[in-house]
């Protein structure tokens, strides 16, 4: 059993026992149980279930694992040729971990 469901703006495919990294939630602490219910798509044994746009009733029940985990640093670095123009700039994203305790639906 899985679904496709949709987590702070992105949609993720949420099976029983995964790890996933979502964009940082604040407000939430490790162990905390978080459900989503923005759920797109549910598919039980190859029973497949569409939403429009969501499936009535389903849901997703994660728990928090790491509140804040930082991702890798990605470093922009802008130029133009004989110019003496030189930028460089970055950021490094920051996400939650959960895991996927149980699909209702």
């Amino acid at each position: 059993m899985y679904a496709i469901v949709e987590i702070m703006g992105q949609q993720f495919k949420a099976e029983q026992g995964k790890k996933l990294f979502v964009h940082h939630m604040k407000d939430v602490k490790e162990g905390q149980s978080v459900e989503f219910e923005k759920v797109l798509l549910l598919d039980n044994e190859g029973a497949v279930t569409v939403g429009a746009p969501t499936v009535k009733g389903a849901k997703v029940v994660c728990e928090v694992v790491n509140p804040l985990v930082k991702g890798d640093k990605v470093i922009v670095f802008k130029m133009k040729r004989r110019k003496d123009s030189r930028k460089k700039n970055g950021h490094r994203a920051q996400f939650t971990q959960v895991e996927i305790k149980s699909i209702i639906g």
